[in-house]
């Protein structure tokens, strides 16, 4: 194999590395903001329950039948 074949390929290889890292800086940015939001459902669903219980004497929306059916 020649200097420079290698030389490409060692460029190539440098190169996929720093993608392979960018992305997996991505993909932990991803995650984070992922369970920021899945706290803020739960939240957000707990707050609405607590407001149809509150409500007295109504089936919550979560139990409700689409009026499709």
């Amino acid at each position: 194999m020649s200097d420079t074949h290698l030389h490409a390929l060692e460029e190539k290889l440098s190169h996929l590395q720093r993608v392979a890292d960018e992305l997996s800086d991505i993909v932990a940015g991803q995650a984070r903001d992922i369970e920021r939001l899945q706290r803020r459902v739960g939240l957000l669903m707990e707050r609405e329950a607590e407001r149809e219980a509150e409500g007295g004497g109504t089936v919550p929306l979560a139990d409700q039948r689409p009026p499709h059916w």
